[in-house]
């Protein structure tokens, strides 16, 4: 059985079929830039050129980089301050005509390997934090996503938001070595840690390439590791939670 997988990032939207058997890609991925502004009209008609090349008729699981409720966005996240109060599934629907289920990004990510990578089979509490520019979070108990986290916007002990202090873009900001990078991300794990207590935490986004040069950096008690599906588990994890009717 095939699904449409759309992830929708700040730089990019990415789309591909996807077995759900497996979660293997059954096509090559299709890339738009996301416009900008971001509104809700740019990005739907993006969405509409991605279902018309793939030729998609079924349903169609969408990752999404704002904080969700209900389907409705909390706020515009990286994206658009338009966004807050737009129930993405009908807005997309409405835009082509197909069935829309609409998660979370992170959410999404995390789904992907809690099916076919990194979390598969593992009980307890496990943690997918995504790094990239923003900093998201998924969380399952036994296999069991609790939605709409968002970790990324825990506190420091200077009241700053670990997203803005220790995200990838922080990173690429202030042109921090991957030491530097490190020591801040550990400040941000132990707090994580302390406070969830998890058995595993899995590292995702653009980062999940490249954990061996600062996971040693990051000293807790918790086992650490990369994401298996790297930049393709926004798109995988979308359409299995489009599978498995999450909303």
């Amino acid at each position: 059985m095939e699904i449409l997988g759309i992830d929708v990032g700040g730089t990019g939207i990415k789309a591909a079929m996807v077995t759900v058997e497996t979660g293997a890609l059954s096509a090559e991925k299709k890339r738009i830039p996301t416009p900008r502004p971001a509104t809700p009209e740019a990005i739907a008609k993006v969405i509409q050129k991605i279902v018309k090349h793939f030729n998609w008729k079924g349903p169609v699981g969408c990752g999404f980089p704002t904080p969700l409720k209900h389907g409705k966005c909390m706020s515009g996240g990286n994206l658009h301050e338009d966004w807050k109060n737009v129930h993405v599934a009908e807005l997309f629907k409405n835009a082509t005509g197909n069935e829309f289920t609409v998660v979370n990004d992170a959410d999404a990510a995390g789904i992907a390997e809690i099916y076919f990578g990194a979390g598969k089979d593992k009980k307890g509490v496990v943690i997918m934090i995504t790094l990239g520019t923003g900093i998201g979070s998924a969380v399952f108990l036994d296999g069991k996503l609790l939605q709409n986290t968002e970790f990324g916007h825990l506190l420091n002990r200077h009241g700053e938001s670990f997203e803005s202090y220790a995200a990838d873009s922080a990173r690429k900001r202030e042109k921090l070595s991957q030491k530097k990078w490190g020591k801040r991300l550990h400040k941000y794990f132990d707090h994580l840690n302390f406070i969830m207590s998890p058995d595993l935490i899995i590292i995702g986004g653009g980062a999940s390439k490249r954990v061996h040069k600062f996971i040693h950096k990051i000293e807790i008690d918790t086992p650490i590791a990369p994401a298996e599906a790297e930049n393709e588990a926004g798109i995988i994890g979308a359409a299995m939670a489009a599978k498995a009717g999450i909303s």
